[in-house]
């Protein structure tokens, strides 16, 4: 996948706040994104992070 630092993310699972929309802040072998509705930061594993995401919404 194609993914940048600022890009936002659609999930397929949404954090427990509600909101499904995440701005990548770092990537490597975790990704680093912050949810767009509550502002909590979340570090996941690459594989598990593609798996779950559902569209690339760029900047």
């Amino acid at each position: 996948m194609d993914i940048k630092v600022g890009d936002r993310l659609l999930m397929k699972k949404p954090h427990p706040c509600g909101g499904k929309i995440f701005l990548v802040d770092r990537i490597g072998m975790d990704f680093k994104m912050t949810c767009e509705q509550c502002g909590h930061q979340v570090m996941l594993p690459r594989s598990k992070a593609e798996k779950n995401i559902s569209k690339i919404i760029t900047e």
